[in-house]
């Protein structure tokens, strides 16, 4: 047990006739799953899972972004309350730590919760991390304040290894276990499997919660694999009306786009998350210039260095971002948790998320310092600061500085929600428009390139392999985490693949 049994009702299953009858019917009746977030879009992902009348199960509890909502029709910032019932929440599961998943757990313990938060062990090494600094942002910057907080996440958290099943309630007419699998989405990200036993009735479901898959192939992580079996699968749809290009090309693009914008004679600006989408960026960034030392003849530095492409092995790649230098560290220390890939890479000697070329800006004097710098110098260099929507943090500063000047880029590489300073930058740039920021307006001059096919998420191809490579396909399907045309698309397609093996499924969108 994870946590002590509550007592069992008095009021049912002594062997009475009529009470072994409600018994049963109420049974039938679960499970049920309510959405709390993530059904009008991309951010705010909370899940309730009800099993009984006793016992329910969250499954993350995030942030929403944007002009996304929640399921009471509050946008942003003004969805931050908890206004649904805890009294049967006996535990919390993050799928992963990115703020759009966890970010509303300090207010889930405003809220009175009591339980434990169940996750991975490479999220549990990570979420006081992200915590911390949303504690910092939304609750109060008084340390000791932060430090009794951040406490109160370490007893709480529990850190499982993935694979294994764990019993989360055993009463005489429940019986509850999950499993965490590797998402392959972010370090840490995990796929959950819920096992449910009915023991009046002898009935059993098995309930999957897909958090964020990731795309195969992703730099540093492990791809998923699909589970043997689902009854009821809730399953993200980020991306389930487009097709990614493959890893080989993503790279080459990567690299291509940067020489282009740097023939501009300026920097690029990559706003990115500070947790995963940073460290995949470095460490492509990384085996671009090892391939381009190793490569380059000496004979022809000279000719590079006075040409208008970038030369790579002195160009500098700034990381200027307290919290992603924080989860760069983490992620070093994560080690056991690479891929095949990066370990050999690592053990050769070589440092994926360390390499010389690499500037960390911490301070904040520091950070307007190289904002001045290389909006006045127009310095060739690559810049990733968050957030990676530009709603808040640095990258903020350098966007002020920066987009009225045509010798700069911004280069996007993620998901950008609608109403964020981000997707205005990446709709109205390329006509020559404008974007409000903090109360500015913002002539865009710089250029704007969106690198499409670097994500994080798997796309409609992966959603849908992820399904029908199951051996037991699920007989019904809940859309979340997605716009409605992702939605749509994913949903069709999946109908399409049902019919064609003449199975039968139920496809909800909430």
């Amino acid at each position: 047990m994870l946590w002590p049994e509550q007592p069992a009702r008095q009021d049912v299953g002594h062997g009475v006739a009529n009470g072994s009858v409600e018994l049963k019917e109420r049974a039938v009746s679960y499970p049920e799953i309510l959405h709390h977030g993530a059904t009008q879009g991309v951010t705010g992902s909370c899940h309730q899972l009800l099993m009984d009348a006793q016992h329910s199960l969250l499954i993350d509890c995030g942030l929403f972004q944007g002009a996304e909502t929640s399921a009471e029709g509050r946008a942003g910032a003004g969805s931050l309350a908890i206004d649904f019932a805890l009294d049967t929440v006996k535990a919390l599961i993050a799928t992963h730590v990115h703020v759009d998943h966890v970010g509303r757990i300090p207010y889930l313990l405003a809220a009175g919760f009591k339980g434990p938060i169940l996750c991975s062990e490479p999220s549990a090494r990570l979420l006081p991390i992200v915590l911390e600094d949303a504690f910092k942002l939304g609750v109060s910057s008084d340390q000791r304040q932060v430090e009794r907080y951040l406490e109160l996440i370490g007893q709480r958290s529990i850190a499982l290894p993935y694979k294994h099943w764990f019993t989360l309630a055993d009463t005489s007419t429940l019986l509850c276990r999950i499993r965490l699998q590797r998402a392959g989405h972010i370090l840490g990200s995990a796929y959950v499997e819920i096992d449910l036993t009915y023991k009046a009735i002898g009935r059993k479901r098995r309930i999957l919660f897909s958090g964020d898959l990731g795309a195969p192939h992703a730099p540093l992580l492990p791809a998923p694999r699909p589970p043997y079996r689902a009854d009821t699968l809730v399953i993200e749809s980020t991306y389930g009306d487009r097709l990614h290009e493959d890893r080989r090309s993503r790279r080459q693009r990567l690299e291509t786009m940067i020489e282009q914008a740097l023939a501009d004679r300026g920097s690029v600006l990559i706003p990115a998350f500070s947790i995963g989408r940073t460290q995949e960026l470095l460490y492509e960034l990384e085996e671009i210039i090892y391939r381009k030392t190793r490569s380059r003849p000496a004979a022809r530095e000279a000719d590079v260095r006075s040409s208008s492409h970038a030369d790579w092995p002195q160009l500098p790649i700034i990381l200027d971002s307290p919290l992603a230098s924080r989860f760069t560290q983490a992620y070093r220390e994560l080690q056991p948790f690479w891929d095949r890939e990066a370990t050999k890479r690592a053990r050769s000697g070589r440092q994926p998320l360390g390499f010389e070329q690499l500037i960390t800006v911490e301070n904040h004097a520091d950070h307007l310092r190289m904002v001045e710098h290389l909006a006045s110098t127009a310095r060739p260099a690559i810049v990733i600061a968050g957030s990676g929507m530009c709603t808040s943090g640095r990258i903020v500063n350098y966007l002020k500085a920066m987009l009225g000047d045509r010798r700069h880029n911004i280069l996007f590489v993620g998901y950008q929600a609608m109403g964020t300073p981000g997707h205005a930058i990446q709709k109205y740039g390329p006509r020559g428009g404008y974007v409000d920021l903090d109360g500015e307006r913002l002539e865009i001059r710089a250029g704007v390139a969106t690198l499409g096919g670097y994500s994080a998420h798997a796309d409609r191809q992966g959603l849908v392999s992820f399904i029908t490579r199951m051996r037991e396909w699920p007989d019904e399907i809940r859309l979340v985490h997605g716009e409605a045309d992702a939605k749509r698309a994913l949903g069709a397609e999946l109908r399409r693949r049902y019919a064609e093996k003449q199975k039968r499924v139920s496809i909800i969108t909430p």
